[in-house]
């Protein structure tokens, strides 16, 4: 065997020459589907809307990502097994059979670096912009490996069919909403954004997720106006009430027959008094009926997000909620869903507050037992489940299948449950810690 090695003439510089360009074109095609698969389609969705006609080929050819990711592979792996095959040739022909251990190592780091790190650092440093550019031949790429791609689709779900795994080709892999919230926890547990931003976000988007039933006040609080009260009674009682709405019943609470707003009673008892010329004039003829306005019933079934609409639809908002019989159950207003995504919302009306969430020194907190699972997992950081009860209390209660005495433990979901009062039937005041 000789140790010589051959001397390259054209057809070598040739052959180097396509290894090269096949090199390109495989960095092109790695950093392209890095650039189309990283870029945000609502940035790309903004510069479309400014004229970028390079956005618009990109949003247009990411909206089947299996086709995309495909063609892409595809055109890939033919170009770096292609190069590898002439580099192996060549190096044969230059080096003898040492060639196939020098070609696999020098291709192997020459594909590595400048078709796959390179070109995918500097798509994801510049997705947008990167997407735009490679848009217009990546689209033709798609486009001439279109039979090739759906012959080898149809094939993996024909062997994953063979296994018993079924795929559904509309799916996406991640709804936008999940993709949203994965950003944002994400973004929060590395310190880049605030907890109150994240609980803002979250809140909006759990909207539709969540149901009136869960945020509204329960029947028990409801401040309500009997309209068979003297009409100074009734004044007296809304001027002593933080609420400016009150719903209006007749014999029974159950029987709502209207809501008043404040500013309507004081309007129509200072009409009466001009008209009558005395102040006892405003409570002779006054009557409660003909200032209420009719009740509007929402089922506990309702979205937030439905229901949100609904109040700016009917420019309302105000509404009593009722379950599947047509029983009272709570009301809920605008303010009320607004104060999901933004926090409590108080003026100078509302009284003073106590501290929802009093802390202990050794990890302990002290609640209510009527508040939201939700409101104390965005208080304290933690993730009490929420899909079998809306209120502390209602989930110590559910996980102990009983009504617990004052002064009884609990554990379970990783903390520790002390009932610290209770009046009749509810639990009002509940103690939890943290067992790790």
């Amino acid at each position: 065997m000789s140790n010589d090695i051959a001397q390259p003439d054209n057809a070598y510089w040739l052959v180097a020459g396509a290894i090269f360009f096949l090199l390109v074109l495989s960095g092109f095609f790695s950093g392209s589907e890095t650039a189309l698969t990283a870029a945000s389609r609502g940035k790309l969705r903004t510069q479309a809307d400014k004229g970028s006609r390079g956005a618009q080929r990109a949003l247009d050819i990411t909206e089947d990502n299996e086709r995309l990711i495909g063609s892409v592979l595809l055109g890939n792996n033919l170009v770096n097994i292609l190069a590898a095959a002439l580099a192996t040739s060549l190096f044969t022909q230059i080096f003898g059979e040492s060639g196939v251990a020098l070609a696999t190592l020098v291709m192997t780091v020459l594909v590595l670096v400048f078709a796959e790190v390179l070109p995918k650092t500097y798509a994801i440093t510049n997705a947008e912009s990167a997407a735009a550019k490679v848009s217009a031949p990546i689209r033709i790429v798609v486009l001439v490996f279109a039979p090739m791609v759906s012959a080898v689709r149809w094939l993996v779900r024909l062997i994953l069919r063979l296994f018993g795994v079924q795929t559904d080709p509309d799916s996406h892999i991640l709804a936008v909403r999940e993709e949203i919230a994965g950003a944002i926890s994400l973004g929060h547990s590395e310190g880049i954004v605030e907890k109150e931003d994240r609980d803002r976000i979250l809140g909006a988007l759990d909207l539709s997720e969540r149901t009136v039933e869960e945020i509204m006040l329960h029947r028990s609080g409801i401040e309500m106006i009997d309209a068979d009260l003297e009409p100074d009674a009734i004044l007296e009682q809304c001027l002593q009430s933080n609420h400016t709405r009150l719903p209006v019943y007749k014999d029974d609470p159950d029987n709502i027959i209207g809501v008043v707003h404040a500013k309507d009673l004081l309007r129509s008892m200072h009409k009466h008094m001009v008209n009558g010329g005395t102040f006892a004039a405003a409570f002779e003829s006054f009557e409660i009926r003909s200032v209420a306005m009719e009740p509007y019933f929402v089922p506990e079934t309702t979205t937030l997000d439905d229901q949100m609409r609904e109040f700016l639809r009917r420019r309302t908002h105000f509404a009593l909620v009722v379950d599947e019989y047509g029983v009272l159950q709570g009301l809920i207003t605008l303010e009320d869903i607004l104060e999901e995504i933004v926090g409590e919302i108080t003026d100078e009306h509302d009284p003073a507050l106590e501290q929802a969430v009093e802390r202990g020194a050794d990890g302990h907190v002290i609640v209510e037992g009527a508040m939201t699972i939700r409101d104390l997992n965005r208080e304290t950081d933690w993730n009490l489940p929420d899909e079998h009860a809306n209120t502390v209390a209602g989930l110590v209660i559910h996980e102990a299948q009983m009504i617990p005495q004052a002064g009884q433990v609990f554990s379970f979901h990783g903390f520790r449950f002390t009932v610290e009062a209770r009046e009749d039937n509810r639990l009002t005041r509940l103690k939890i810690r943290p067992l790790s």
